[in-house]
């Protein structure tokens, strides 16, 4: 990503700042759900906040832009405070991944207000900048709320399987919460998420039908 700052400053710029901007909002809806739920804690560490800088990570935040991956920074909180304990913890996880659903179809009705067509590369070419903005923000928040879904640990996915599985399987959770980092980083480094792709597309396709464009 850092290569863009030569070739291409713009879009390096509007990219990082629709990836700043989309992490702190996922951030901020942990916080938001778990403070919603009685836990305080998010609250008293300054994490109830929109400003981006209360949830970068800084060794995230480098990663992100020499990399193109990286992460923001958790939000604690206690599971036992929630109001409720067997589904609290899961929607704390899940409200960052639809924080950024939300987001992604708010971009999508902003593209169809301005006659945006997301069909087309729309930094090909000639481009506003405001019209590349919207492009990015609405592509970065739906990789965002497919990647997060995934059931790995640390992702947010990994808080349904405790959920889902029956008690006889929850090995299965041990196992992921000791390896699932690295099998994270296996994916990511060697290209294990391809299969995402359609994934991702499908995603996009719908939440273009829902604002009609």
């Amino acid at each position: 990503m850092l290569s863009l700052l030569r070739t291409d400053p713009l879009v390096f710029f509007l990219l990082a700042l629709s990836l700043v901007e989309a992490i702190a909002m996922h951030e901020y809806a942990h916080a938001l759900a778990a403070d919603l739920q009685g836990d305080r804690m998010p609250r008293a560490f300054g994490r109830l906040t929109l400003n981006p800088a209360k949830h970068l990570d800084p060794l995230g935040t480098l990663c992100l832009l020499l990399a193109g991956f990286g992460w923001g920074k958790p939000v604690e909180f206690r599971p036992k405070a929630l109001s409720s304990q067997r589904f609290g913890a899961a929607i704390v996880a899940l409200a960052g991944p639809m924080m950024n659903v939300a987001l992604a179809l708010a971009a999508a009705l902003t593209g169809r207000l301005m006659g945006l067509d997301f069909r087309f590369p729309i930094f090909v070419g000639e481009r506003d900048p405001i019209e590349l903005f919207v492009f990015l923000f609405f592509s970065i928040n739906v990789l965002l709320a497919v990647f997060n879904l995934i059931p790995l640990p640390p992702l947010d996915g990994s808080r349904l399987l405790t959920i889902f599985l029956p008690p006889s399987k929850q090995q299965i959770v041990f196992f992921l919460d000791r390896y699932g980092f690295l099998i994270l980083l296996a994916l990511v480094f060697f290209g294990g998420f391809r299969f995402l792709e359609p994934l991702l597309n499908r995603v996009q396709d719908l939440l273009l039908a829902l604002v009609g464009t």
